[in-house]
């Protein structure tokens, strides 16, 4: 049993003599004195050992046993020293060194402006609603008044998921959501991300709009108009002005095309305003009576007005933004100009 011991101390110093790393060490170790080590493989042999034995086999096994223990413990000491030490080194900061400069962020044009519209409207009294951008046909285009076989539905080339489902092609989708589920006074803004198959230097086919509808007995094309002086002078700047163009959609009668006349020249004509001194900025009218209808709200005590803006276009003209791509590519030379802006 001795030379068996005398073994085993041989081994460990052989074992132990390069180690330097605490990974390494707690290998030997199990070696040794794990469950299945060689130490604990020979006191679970004292069971064949004659009984006259085994109190000086015991002494000879708890002796190896502590040795062992202690050497461990001490080459464990000196590398886990050695390791604190470098470590330290490696983790040593010299504080005469120039610090980083860490620079701010910015927001993105198309936050700004959603932010600035919401705070504009909100102010007005109108509330947010948010309706999914996947979309069933009946809420995009039949309960707005378009029918499957209405021209209506040539102007805008949509992705379509299913027969049925779609990603929405505008957010007025969201207005018969609203009128379906709470009955006037109705005050709402609904702003998110629409999808239309059109790529080019000013369109995009994935972009944001903002809707606003707001329906209540006595509501007139006045309404709108006062409401649309307040958007403009708020977003474009106090001189601005709007005007009103007849035009068409399915779910307002009158539709109206608006213009806020150039902010950058004041009406006198530019290159912005294409030498008219007045931009297009979005489109709006009454609430059709067949929508109202649709939605159990009677025409004849009730009336309502929609209007509905690219909030890209709005980032475009307000920050005079030359290409939309520009609001899509990340790049940061392009967001850093906003810095300051909120």
């Amino acid at each position: 049993m001795q030379d068996k011991i005398n073994e085993i101390e041989k081994s460990i110093d052989e074992a132990v003599k390069d180690v330097q790393s605490s990974k390494t060490l707690q290998e030997i170790k199990m070696r040794f004195l794990g469950k299945t080590g060689e130490i604990s493989s020979l006191m679970k042999n004292m069971r064949d050992v004659p009984p006259e034995q085994r109190p000086s086999m015991g002494k000879l096994l708890n002796a190896l046993r502590e040795w062992t223990e202690e050497r461990f413990d001490a080459i464990e000491k000196r590398i886990k020293d050695f390791e604190l030490k470098k470590k330290y080194k490696e983790e040593k900061i010299d504080v005469t060194l120039p610090g980083r400069v860490t620079e701010d962020g910015a927001y993105h044009p198309n936050t700004l402006i959603r932010n600035e519209l919401i705070s504009v409207f909100a102010g007005m009294g109108f509330e947010i609603f948010e309706g999914p951008e996947i979309e069933n046909d009946y809420y995009n285009f039949t309960a707005l008044n378009t029918p499957a076989d209405h021209p209506a539905r040539d102007m805008q080339d949509t992705f379509y998921l299913s027969n049925d489902l779609l990603l929405r092609t505008q957010t007025s989708a969201g207005q018969i959501r609203v009128m379906e589920n709470k009955k006037p006074p109705i005050k709402i803004l609904s702003p998110g991300k629409v999808y239309r198959s059109d790529d080019d230097a000013t369109h995009s086919p994935m972009f944001s709009q903002m809707e606003g509808l707001v329906v209540d007995k006595g509501i007139t094309l006045c309404d709108l108009k006062g409401m649309l002086d307040e958007f403009a002078r708020k977003i474009f700047g106090a001189n601005v002005k709007t005007r009103l163009r007849p035009s068409y959609f399915p779910f307002t009668e009158p539709s109206v095309e608006v213009d806020v006349s150039c902010f950058e020249c004041g009406g006198k004509g530019c290159r912005l305003c294409k030498g008219t001194g007045w931009i297009e900025v979005l489109g709006a009218g009454m609430v059709n009576r067949h929508v109202l209808e649709g939605c159990d709200i009677d025409p004849d005590e009730y009336t309502g007005f929609a209007f509905g803006m690219g909030i890209e276009r709005i980032a475009m003209l307000k920050y005079g933004i030359n290409n939309m791509k520009l609001l899509f590519e990340g790049d940061v030379r392009f967001l850093k100009q906003f810095k300051g802006e909120r």
